[in-house]
């Protein structure tokens, strides 16, 4: 049997006549770049996340570039954020001409630490004569980008906290975590909608996918949105007087359109998600095989919260990772190593410094973890034949 990592055709058999309509529609109308589809879509998102202001943009990685670039944040500047994500995290970070901090992560829930932050920032910081706080490199601390990894949110009550005191801008990172929830402050928290600003991916592999790449920007200040619908658009207002270097980070109709057609079955498809991580752990449960991989935390699952998890992915770890990985190929069975080095460790950001065991559980959630199957269609027969190789693989290790 053949189980993908991945398949989203079922997906798109279910909503092909919708869509079909939408991009009929959109070349009979020739509005292609932010036009009322876009919209439509910043009205829904706006509702969706309970939030102030939704900004259309072309990519979650030009989302982060242009809250960076609106902020000013930029040469002489520090921004912390996790080293286990992916790369555009950071990317950005450097490409505006910050330097990134990285803190490790939790190693139940591979999001940042609230106290490993907290320790860096006691330890590593000072208030200068200005009132900012700096590195000791006399960096002025700007920002902080916590990571809802996997789908699951961190831990916002104490990050506000630590935040709040050493006076960081809190810019959400919930590329992987559209429509998750966590406790915060008495009320539920929407990932993307608890700091200052937030971001989303809608790469097609992600829980609600667009047709290529797109992303939003979710920020609570009137004066911020603007200034990001600005920026997308090369810093352009009115058109051809520009007040600075902005990009081109226009959001497409037909983008925008494919999502406004997907974005009112995304509850039901995160819920079937949870039901196919459910199936996972009860098997591994009942199978014993908990002793040799850990299953992913559920924090919040005891606050009743609908989306306490959104299973972006089902990531388990083991310290016989590659062996499993290679097992599972074998069997026809699609896995993912997110990520195989923490960003400290990239070659492209060998000038900071960073040497190995600085990031200790970093390091071992990258030699560790492993995603498997995980998507609303998964049928109940290929997780059981995922799990029954994984049991043959631990099962076939004590016997030899």
């Amino acid at each position: 049997m053949r189980v993908p990592l991945l398949d989203l055709s079922e997906q798109h058999r279910a909503l092909a006549q919708p869509l079909r309509a939408e991009f009929d529609q959109i070349l009979a109308t020739q509005s292609f770049i932010l036009g009322p589809k876009v919209e439509a879509f910043e009205a829904a998102m706006r509702n969706y996340c309970a939030a102030p202001h939704a900004i259309g943009v072309s990519s979650g990685t030009d989302a982060l570039l242009a809250i960076l670039m609106a902020l000013e944040i930029g040469p002489g500047d520090a921004v912390l954020t996790t080293s286990y994500t992916f790369f555009a995290t950071a990317g950005c970070i450097a490409r505006v001409g910050a330097t990134p901090i990285f803190i490790d992560i939790d190693p139940a829930t591979y999001n940042i630490s609230p106290a490993a932050l907290e320790r860096y920032l006691t330890e590593h910081c000072r208030r200068a004569e200005d009132g900012s706080w700096r590195d000791l490199n006399a960096r002025r601390l700007r920002a902080l980008i916590p990571v809802h990894l996997f789908g699951l949110c961190c831990e916002m009550e104490e990050i506000h906290r630590i935040s709040e005191h050493f006076q960081l801008e809190v810019i959400e990172d919930a590329a992987q975590a559209i429509g998750a929830e966590c406790p915060f402050f008495g009320r539920s928290g929407r990932a993307g909608a608890m700091g200052e600003s937030g971001y989303f991916s809608f790469y097609p592999s992600k829980n609600l996918g667009a047709a290529g790449d797109a992303g939003m920007v979710i920020c609570r200040e009137t004066d911020l949105a603007r200034k990001l619908r600005i920026c997308r658009q090369h810093g352009m207002e009115p058109r051809y007087y520009h007040h600075f270097v902005g990009g081109n980070f226009r959001l497409d109709e037909i983008q925008a359109a494919v999502l406004n057609v997907k974005l009112p079955y995304l509850d039901g498809w995160s819920a079937a998600r949870r039901n196919v991580a459910d199936v996972y752990r009860a098997e591994f449960e009942r199978r014993g095989l908990t002793g040799h991989v850990q299953l992913p935390a559920e924090p919040y699952r005891a606050s009743d919260l609908p989306n306490h998890h959104i299973y972006h992915q089902y990531v388990i770890r083991t310290s016989r990772r590659d062996a499993l990985q290679t097992h599972l190929t074998s069997k026809q069975i699609g896995t993912a190593l997110y990520y195989p080095l923490g960003l400290h460790q990239q070659q492209c950001f060998a000038y900071l410094g960073y040497k190995e065991g600085d990031l200790p559980e970093t390091e071992r959630a990258a030699r560790e973890t492993l995603a498997l199957p995980i998507y609303p269609e998964l049928k109940r027969e290929q997780q059981l034949f995922v799990v029954d190789a994984i049991e043959e693989f631990f099962n076939s290790s004590r016997t030899g």
